[in-house]
Formats: structure tokens, sequence, C-alpha cells
């Protein structure tokens, strides 16, 4: 006989959140970011290559739990797809695929490398460590899960 019931189970998984995270996608780069069990705070996580992301995710996913992925759709100015939106919509099926239970949700990215790169340029970092791309990419992730947040805040 277990010492929890189910039904207390269901209830504590609806008090107890599980953290969102969302992604940069780049050909060269994923920026990564994270709230916290919360989802109060974005907080940026890291960089990887693409090739990566997968085992990354899976690695991350055994040790926090994650309740829904969110990724950046590439837009044009007019609202179309940028020619960058085929090998985000190809991350967003693999992940889609590895991991059927989280849901995964796309948002419009327009202007977030331009501010994060106006973000870094305030923040008072030497400038070695505001050229670097991979901070770029992350701050990026941090505004698509902030926009997200303040989003589904207002829902």
């Amino acid at each position: 006989m277990s010492l929890v019931s189910k039904a207390y189970l269901c209830i504590l998984t609806k008090i107890i959140k599980m953290r969102i995270m969302a992604f940069d996608y780049g050909t060269k780069r994923i920026g990564i970011a994270v709230t916290d069990p919360l989802q109060i705070i974005a907080t940026a996580l890291t960089t990887i290559h693409p090739n990566e992301s997968l085992t990354f995710i899976k690695n991350y996913i055994q040790t926090e739990a994650v309740e829904k992925f969110i990724v950046g759709s590439p837009l044009q100015m007019d609202g179309s797809p940028s020619e960058s939106a085929p090998y985000v919509n190809g991350f967003v099926k693999s992940l889609r695929k590895n991991f059927p239970d989280i849901p995964v949700v796309t948002i419009d990215e327009r202007f977030t490398s331009k501010m994060a790169s106006a973000v870094i340029a305030q923040s008072g970092l030497k400038k070695a460590k505001r050229q670097q791309k991979s901070l770029v990419d992350q701050i990026s992730a941090v505004i698509i899960l902030q926009s997200y947040m303040e989003s589904s805040y207002l829902e």
C-alpha cells in the first residue's frame, strides 16, 4: 500500500510548478533560458551547438522538471517566415518527436537579438565579453522566455 494517494499526488503536481525552457535557435548556436520552478524569473542557462541540443535537453530534464518548451519563431517585418524558419521548424519537430509529453510553443522573436545586444551594451561588461555571440544568444532566449511569460500572465 502506498503512503501517498494518487489524488494527493495530482493535487501536489498542480501546486508544484515546473520550469519552462526557451530556445533562441540558430544554425551555429542555440541560446537557452529557463524559469525558476515557480515560473517567476527567466534566467540564461547556456549556449550549445545545434547538434548537441537533444542530448543536452535529455540530460537537463533528467534532473529538472520542464513543463513546456518555448521556441523563438523567426519572422520578417511583414510577418512572413524568415530564411531561417525551416531550420527552426525542424528543431520544433524534433522537440515534439523526442519529448512528446512536453508541449512546444513558438512565439515571435523579432528584434530579440537587437534587444539583447542593447542590454549587453548597457550592462557595463568589458568589451571582450560584450562581443561574445553566445551571450547575445542566451540573452535573446531570456527575452523570448520573458515575452512568453508576460503574454501568458495576460491570458
